[in-house]
């Protein structure tokens, strides 16, 4: 069957990710999370063939695509989402460790790598049902995507939902000291050269500032329904 995309993009904090697992819940599609693509990039840069850490990372774009192709990185279906795997291992685990999410950052900086797995997520969703997200899916990854949703909400609310993700107290100093430096982070991911954050002008906003979660996941769905034409309890497989 034809590829069915739903794209959503947002700024640092905007519950992409949690989002895009729950709107391909509730739709029956996979849920494909690019960024796990780039820690599974990154691990490969810190890791040597028998799981040591190496002295220093491979950080020689050129040389880190060549090792990611030796090491076999790839995302496999493991319904109801794509799973990493490194060495024909499963890496969903390693990938979210300190050291990787220290690093990701630079190495997906990298226009090569961005090249790597902008190519790898286009594969992956080929003749699949699956919601994808990021900051460049519906601008660079998937342009031609049928439904794309740009995902936002206040700095403050952002930053509260941030504080409270990583079981902190919200108090006056810490929420606005979270909220500025999400807005710092909003400017830069702006303005950057490698892949910047913008919403496509195709896209649909998503405002979740005064949306509960399960709001918010039911506005796409809709979306969603209304766009591939599904009806309201959609029993269709991602992976079909």
């Amino acid at each position: 069957m034809a590829s069915r995309v739903i794209a959503i993009d947002g700024p640092s904090a905007a519950g992409k990710s949690s989002t895009a697992r729950a709107v391909a819940r509730a739709l029956g599609f996979l849920h494909l999370d690019s960024g796990a693509l780039y820690r599974g990039v990154t691990l490969v840069a810190i890791e040597d063939d028998s799981d040591e850490k190496r002295d220093r990372p491979i950080l020689d774009p050129v040389a880190l695509v060549r090792e990611v192709e030796r090491r076999r990185l790839t995302m496999r279906v493991n319904e109801p989402k794509f799973s990493v795997y490194v060495d024909d291992r499963l890496a969903d685990g390693p990938i979210r460790s300190y050291e990787v999410t220290r690093l990701v950052s630079e190495v997906a900086a990298m226009p090569e790598v961005r090249t790597w797995v902008t190519a790898r997520v286009r594969e992956l969703a080929e003749g699949k049902s699956v919601v994808v997200d990021g900051r460049d899916i519906g601008s660079v990854v998937f342009p031609e995507a049928a439904l794309k949703i740009f995902l936002t909400a206040s700095a403050a609310t952002r930053a509260e939902r941030r504080l409270i993700q990583r079981g902190e107290g919200v108090s006056v100093k810490r929420l606005d000291q979270e909220t500025q430096a999400l807005v710092a982070r909003d400017t830069a991911d702006t303005a950057r050269a490698v892949a910047p954050l913008k919403r496509p002008e195709d896209a649909i906003p998503v405002d979740g500032t005064r949306l509960s979660f399960e709001e918010q996941v039911e506005a796409i769905a809709a979306h969603a329904r209304r766009v591939f034409g599904l009806p309201r309890e959609n029993s269709t497989q991602g992976s079909c």
